[in-house]
């Protein structure tokens, strides 16, 4: 049985969460601060964490930063009624792999949460290299020719998702569904903006790769050396 951590101040939302998932045959902790949603990290049995980011004392995107810099891996799946493209990108640096904005429908999220498992639990490949760049999917940390390489979390899946497509054409759509987990939740846009990101660390690092556009297609991973 998978386990949820839910991290929710408001006591009726995190009451109506966890009776959700419960009701999905979760098992389910419910904790109302940042401070316990660490503890509950900490412990490492919990396979998807659903965060408010407006918690008292320590936002929602403050857990998501620490979890990371720990070395955890779980999924989260933030919740906001912040949906300016700017918070979503900070949250999504921040370490959060999904984003529901409120008010949402229970189904939403139950479904999100089950696309984080299944990703969990289909894992990537602990390690990919491409030449001088080196991705290890375990530690999430990349490096160029044995050099700390550094990116944020998104931004190491969204390379790590090039790399295991070398000089295959990349769809906008695809990189949302694989890297945000929704093409549907997001506009193509950020996809545009991460590509950016990379490109210029890509260059800054000779890394010897480099990102096309393929108009009207997407986007390609190649070697330039």
């Amino acid at each position: 049985m998978s386990r949820i951590l839910v991290v929710e101040d408001d006591p009726q939302m995190g009451a109506l969460v966890e009776r959700g998932l419960r009701e999905d045959g979760y098992d389910v902790q419910l904790v109302d601060n940042g401070v316990d949603a660490l503890i509950a990290f900490t412990a490492g049995d919990v396979d998807v964490a659903v965060v408010d980011v407006m918690l008292p004392g320590m936002t929602g995107f403050e857990v998501c930063r620490r979890m990371r810099e720990s070395g955890s891996t779980v999924p989260v799946v933030l919740i906001t009624a912040r949906d300016a493209v700017e918070d979503r990108i900070f949250g999504l640096d921040s370490g959060a792999d999904d984003y529901v904005t409120k008010p949402f429908h229970f189904g939403e999220l139950s479904a999100r949460i089950r696309a984080q498992i299944r990703r969990r639990a289909s894992g990537p490949q602990p390690v990919v290299q491409i030449g001088a760049l080196r991705l290890d999917a375990l530690s999430v940390r990349a490096t160029v020719r044995d050099h700390p390489f550094a990116l944020s979390v998104k931004e190491f899946t969204l390379l790590r998702f090039f790399a295991e497509h070398l000089d295959e054409v990349l769809t906008r759509t695809e990189i949302l569904t694989e890297v945000w987990g929704s093409p549907e939740t997001f506009e193509p846009t950020l996809v545009d903006q991460y590509v950016s990101y990379l490109r210029k660390k890509l260059a800054l690092a000779d890394a010897g790769l480099r990102i096309t556009t393929v108009r009207g297609a997407g986007y390609r991973l190649e070697r330039t050396e």
